[in-house]
């Protein structure tokens, strides 16, 4: 999202308008989706109030969790988001930064509200909407997020985001085989195979692009996804 509203790109550039955030969550609580999460990539003070009212507004809208993220810097501004209606909270660049905040939210909210995302690239993470790398790496970095106490990790390969060419595996199930707790992988989904492919090598897949263009077939995508053998959780499509 960016100003309220959500955008796509690829690689984390390119950035085109792709609808009212509150629409297309209802279509995709709808539609069939497990949880959802609204990523501020052009976060600065003065959004904040603007993105706590789309918060509300979704939070009223769907019957499913939802993750938000984006200038999150402080406790403060994760009980915000909370209080405003959101399951839990991403933190990205502000937990590399000061990675006790990670910790602090944690012990307020508990682990299951904290999703630490991780932008990486060739290697190591980027932070600032992916377009500063730094020098830390990857792996060991979602290591020490979980043992800092974040309940899930978001990964995204920046290379692979928007290509619509299928997730990063290899890098996903390497993040994975540190970890004891969930992996989202995330960039590269570009059919019902690509997410079948990343759920055999962890918990949950993200997509966006796919849906984005199509927000009313995801159920017809839901039924691919089985197809390949792929248990999803019980859902039961309107008539």
């Amino acid at each position: 999202m960016a100003h309220g509203r959500v955008v796509k790109g690829v690689s984390f550039v390119g950035l085109r308008d792709v609808g009212d955030p509150v629409e297309l969550a209802t279509h995709y609580s709808d539609g069939g989706a497990d949880e959802l999460v609204l990523l501020d990539i052009a976060a600065t003070p003065d959004d904040s109030s603007t993105m706590l009212e789309v918060v509300a507004m979704v939070a009223d809208a769907i019957t499913i969790p939802f993750t938000v993220g984006g200038g999150v810097r402080s406790v403060r501004d994760a009980a915000a988001i909370i209080e405003a209606g959101a399951d839990r909270v991403s933190l990205n660049s502000a937990a590399l930064a000061t990675p006790s905040l990670i910790t602090e939210i944690a012990n307020r909210f508990g682990s299951q509200a904290v999703v630490v995302a991780i932008d990486a690239g060739d290697g190591v993470v980027h932070t600032h909407g992916g377009r500063r790398p730094t020098e830390v790496q990857t792996i060991p970095w979602a290591r020490e997020a979980g043992e800092r106490g974040a309940g899930e990790i978001l990964l995204t390969s920046i290379r692979q985001d928007g290509q619509r060419t299928g997730f990063d595996l290899e890098l996903t199930a390497a993040v994975r085989d540190v970890l004891t707790i969930p992996v989202i992988a995330s960039g590269g989904a570009g059919s019902a195979q690509h997410v079948a492919e990343a759920l055999r090598v962890t918990e949950a897949a993200l997509i966006a692009s796919i849906v984005h263009e199509n927000p009313t077939g995801l159920p017809g995508l839901r039924r691919e996804i089985e197809s390949f053998g792929i248990a999803l959780r019980p859902w039961k499509e309107r008539a």
